[in-house]
């Protein structure tokens, strides 16, 4: 995949598919100077301003008719500091390319999703976060943040400098400026022991609790029309390293996970009432395995399957209710869902937009093959997450407003504040965060 979600004669399409926009104008600014500069200057022709990254979020946060500045320039590490453990990136940085370099200089960052395709800048900003018992989203790993914002002005914030910027900027959805650079808190490179089983619905659910406290990584995955999960354990481990053999690892993530799901996918689009009997063989597909590397190599996987996702954080103790209701809505719908159900946690953070700010989180994310209707499962999906107060991620589809995160959200107008004073003319508004943020 380009570096760049795009299309032809001008318009930006995201990666799901999903959506596009035909910006006013373009640039891909090499230095945070030219990024300035094309921002004031966005300002005098009274265009909107919106950066984009890969395209990997499924709402139209990226979206914009203005100006549209893409980060592919503005990559590479800028410092590393032994003394503070620290690194500080470049906003168009790909996540794939950070954790290679962090792992050739012997460092890693604590926690991260499961792909690694997004910027730094744009996976920080949506709220982008793997699953961890005491080691939170991306956004968490912050130290530092260098923002143009709307005016053109340069601004850095840490917990020191312009603290309440910082509590809000690390998941800014694009709405305070344009990231510009980020400082991550890293470690010393370690190694973690991956053991991925399949195990009864019904018994991840009884022994979810264990589950969660015994293991620094949960997380596991639901197969829809079955009783059948594959649950994934990953815990920091002595050595030696035993990564996946090679002939093995081609054949259960790219040739079942990518390669044949593929074609499954096709299949069960072609022929809904084929799925439930899909959806068994999927969940039997991959067997036990155990094998231990790099973070990077054991946390994020490929994910060629283009598709469109809703996820919600719901509070970690009412997640075991929220599936039963999930597997009882899809069990009665006569829905067919090819996708299997992804469930992973997050400890409380302290940053005002999180989808875990003041509360130990568990997300459940649904998804749908590109090109199949998706709006009756994520319908019905969204509002058994509603009922749990859930909070839907930034950068997948949801049809929440300001109105319902004023409720969900305790420091909501504490952001909303903060827009005022950095962008009190909404150069950096869009639809969508019109909608999210009220006007």
């Amino acid at each position: 995949m380009s570096s760049t979600a795009s299309g032809k004669n001008g318009t930006w399409r995201n990666w799901g598919g999903n959506v596009s926009a035909r910006p006013a104008r373009e640039v891909t600014p090499a230095s945070v100077d030219e990024l300035a500069a094309a921002v004031r200057q966005a300002a005098e022709d009274g265009l909107r301003i919106k950066a984009v990254g890969t395209g990997h979020s499924f709402t139209s946060i990226a979206a914009t008719d203005g100006l549209l500045i893409r980060p592919q320039l503005l990559t590479g590490i800028r410092k590393i500091d032994r003394d503070a453990m620290t690194v500080t990136v470049e906003a168009g940085t790909p996540l794939k390319r950070l954790n290679v370099a962090l792992a050739r200089e012997g460092l890693s960052l604590t926690n991260m999703g499961d792909i690694m395709e997004q910027t730094v800048s744009g996976a920080t900003s949506t709220g982008t976060h793997g699953t961890g018992r005491d080691s939170a989203s991306i956004a968490a790993q912050i130290r530092a943040l260098e923002l143009v914002t709307a005016d053109g002005s340069v601004l850095t914030c840490s917990e020191k400098e312009n603290p309440d910027v910082f509590a809000a900027a690390r998941i800014g959805l694009g709405a305070l400026g344009v990231v510009t650079a980020i400082t991550f808190a890293v470690e010393p490179l370690f190694l973690l022991t991956a053991r991925e089983e399949p195990m009864p619905f019904e018994q991840v659910l009884a022994d979810f609790d264990e589950l969660w406290a015994e293991n620094e990584h949960f997380e596991f995955y639901w197969f829809p029309h079955t009783g059948s999960t594959n649950t994934k354990r990953n815990n920091r481990s002595a050595g030696p390293a035993q990564p996946v053999g090679q002939l093995k690892g081609w054949f259960e993530d790219e040739f079942l996970s990518n390669g044949v799901f593929q074609v499954a996918n096709w299949v069960g689009r072609a022929a809904p009432a084929t799925i439930p009997s899909i959806a068994r063989i999927s969940s039997r597909a991959l067997s036990a395995r155990t094998y231990t590397d790099i973070p990077y190599k054991v946390f994020t996987s490929p994910r060629r399957v283009r598709f469109v996702e809703m996820e919600f954080a719901v509070p970690r103790e009412a997640v075991v209710e929220t599936l039963r209701e999930l597997k009882a809505m899809v069990d009665r719908s006569g829905l067919r869902v090819s996708f299997p159900v992804e469930v992973r946690t997050a400890p409380a953070d302290d940053i005002t937009l999180s989808t875990a700010s003041g509360r130990d989180s568990a997300y459940i994310a649904v998804h749908m093959f590109r090109g199949t209707p998706y709006q009756r499962y994520f319908t019905a999906a969204e509002r058994i997450f509603t009922a749990h107060e859930g909070r839907p991620h930034w950068g997948k589809v949801h049809t929440r407003d300001a109105e319902y995160f004023a409720q969900v959200y305790p420091r909501f107008g504490e952001f909303t504040a903060l827009r005022d004073r950095l962008d009190p003319e909404r150069r950096l508004q869009n639809d969508y965060l019109r909608r999210v943020l009220g006007a």
